[in-house]
């Protein structure tokens, strides 16, 4: 081994001053990626609403992630309208309705009234 030199350093066609030219393609591809807009999809303004709102009111008894179960309720991602409405408007379930857990610990939410159309926006 040369006096100065790592082994595995030596340059090479496939080397740019002794380091491989792949992590830079990979990283080079994952910036353009990035600026071509594949990021994560963007919320329509109302599901953003929905978001904020679910956040704020939601998470104390359900997962930040609507699809995972929380400390204390179910998951609700993909709650229709109908069952927002009936659930936090008057604390029941829509005529038919299969509940996933068989409490009833869940008191009425009437102060999200006015965002019931973002949340439903947001869980589906």
């Amino acid at each position: 081994m040369e006096r100065g030199r790592c082994r595995g350093a030596a340059r090479t066609e496939h080397s740019v001053g002794g380091l491989r030219k792949a992590p830079y393609r990979s990283a080079l591809l994952a910036v353009a990626l990035a600026v071509a807009g594949c990021g994560p999809e963007r919320l329509s303004p109302s599901a953003e609403r929905g978001r904020q709102v679910y956040l704020s009111q939601c998470t104390a008894c359900h997962a930040t992630d609507p699809a995972r179960p929380g400390p204390i309720g179910p998951p609700v991602k993909g709650s229709s309208k109908e069952l927002l409405e009936a659930k936090l408007l008057r604390g029941e379930y829509p005529p038919g309705y299969r509940p996933k857990r068989a409490t009833r610990i869940m008191p009425p939410q009437t102060q999200v009234a006015g965002d019931i159309q973002a949340l439903a926006d947001y869980l589906q």
